[in-house]
């Protein structure tokens, strides 16, 4: 096998990787979206109802990034965040299964909770984008910024409506696509930088 080939491989390994995270994270703001909308249209929904799904999905989502994590440990640090992911979305998910019928404000606090570390992962990769010398940093820091005050908002503004909760979730949904967005487009960049 030619020698470039060998070089190429490894490669494409990690800008795959790269894509693969980013679009899971456009899934994710894609979710705090959907779950925004569902409490703006039916805000008299049982809380209850949608805390059990959401507990549902948290738990499945940590089973499988804590798993993620342990399998592909060490091909690529550079969005391995599987464990914090899924050990914090256990937690969340049995929360809100065990709590039930009490869910309301601590259902707040969880989706504030998911907003303010959906941000800080995006901190945490403008800071990687800034190490490698691409200049997108600085937006997607601004945008992981607003989003960090919008899950701010939402855990500590106790008098919020479900409704202007769902509000504040679909703009930080939006705001969190625009930057997923914007790193996708600079991925094979930062392949570039990496592979130097």
């Amino acid at each position: 096998m030619p020698k470039t080939e060998l070089i190429k491989r490894p490669i494409e390994k990690i800008g795959l990787d790269l894509k693969k995270s980013a679009w899971f994270a456009v899934a994710e703001s894609l979710a705090i979206i959907i779950f925004g909308i569902l409490m703006i249209v039916w805000p008299d929904i049982t809380v209850t109802v949608i805390a059990n799904i959401l507990g549902a999905i948290f738990i499945v989502s940590g089973i499988y990034q804590i798993v993620n994590y342990f399998v592909v440990k060490g091909q690529n640090d550079f969005f391995n965040n599987g464990l914090l992911v899924g050990v914090i979305s256990l937690l969340i998910g049995i929360a809100a299964i065990v709590i039930g019928e009490n869910i309301a404000n601590v259902f707040r606090i969880i989706i504030g909770i998911w907003m303010i570390y959906e941000s800080l992962v995006r901190v945490n990769t403008a800071i990687k984008l800034h190490s490698v010398g691409v200049n997108v940093w600085r937006y997607v820091l601004a945008i992981a910024l607003v989003m960090l005050a919008l899950g701010l908002f939402v855990v500590f503004n106790t008098d919020a409506l479900f409704q202007l909760i769902g509000w504040v979730m679909v703009f930080a949904g939006v705001v969190g696509i625009v930057g997923d967005v914007m790193f996708i487009q600079q991925i094979n960049t930062v392949v570039d930088k990496l592979t130097k």
